[in-house]
């Protein structure tokens, strides 16, 4: 897949970790169903490779399906064998390399400018800025944008809606949500809040469309 393309054009992934495996997988489906196209599954989350691999089956093989927390080459071909198209790390390890070589891109966790010359040695198709918040914000993403005009930049942590607006207009690519948008959907709690949830971040990034 071209993550960068789908990032730039959905302006949203969300996040899914949660300890009931049978509703993370309605959480999965329930953003497939209202229009939320980048969503990735934490490896941390119960049973997150039978996540992966039943949301596979049920998205069929076009919907983009990630794997998040891949910390290692084994998490990082477990992965790959559920059907996990792009890998999501929160730093720079073996994960990252062991993904590229099986062709899935990687949003890989960054913090400080020295990371993120060595996410592009090792290949990392997009720059996920984590924590987000306690990085410095908004204000830290467009401070990046000096020395890397041209790079994908992903705040992730601690966004709710306000915070992504802020992310987006400061000059990041995307934004990764997790509890803000998932809330307790993935360990058991309403899809009708989730619903609404998936909606009003929808609009939100909608709003802030270039």
């Amino acid at each position: 897949m071209d993550l960068r393309a789908a990032l730039a054009a959905h302006r949203l992934v969300a996040i899914v970790r949660g300890d009931d495996a049978d509703a993370a997988l309605r959480t999965v489906l329930t953003l497939a169903e209202e229009g939320v196209e980048l969503i990735e599954v934490s490896l941390t989350g119960k049973d997150a490779l039978q996540v992966i691999e039943r949301a596979r089956a049920a998205l069929g093989p076009d919907r983009p399906l990630g794997a998040g927390t891949v910390l290692s080459a084994d998490d990082a071909v477990a992965a790959h064998r559920a059907g996990a198209d792009f890998a999501v790390t929160p730093g720079l390890g073996e994960g990252v390399t062991a993904a590229r070589e099986r062709g899935m891109p990687v949003l890989a966790g960054v913090m400080t400018p020295t990371d993120v010359i060595t996410a592009r040695a090792l290949g990392a198709t997009a720059l996920k800025i984590f924590p987000a918040a306690q990085a410095g914000g908004p204000a830290y993403v467009k401070a990046l944008r000096g020395p890397f005009p041209h790079e994908t930049l992903v705040p992730v942590g601690g966004v709710d809606e306000a915070a992504a607006r802020a992310h987006l207009a400061a000059g990041a690519t995307a934004v990764g949500v997790g509890s803000p948008l998932i809330g307790d959907a993935a360990d058991g709690g309403s899809l009708d809040g989730l619903r609404t949830r998936a909606r009003a971040f929808r609009a939100a990034v909608r709003e802030m469309r270039p």
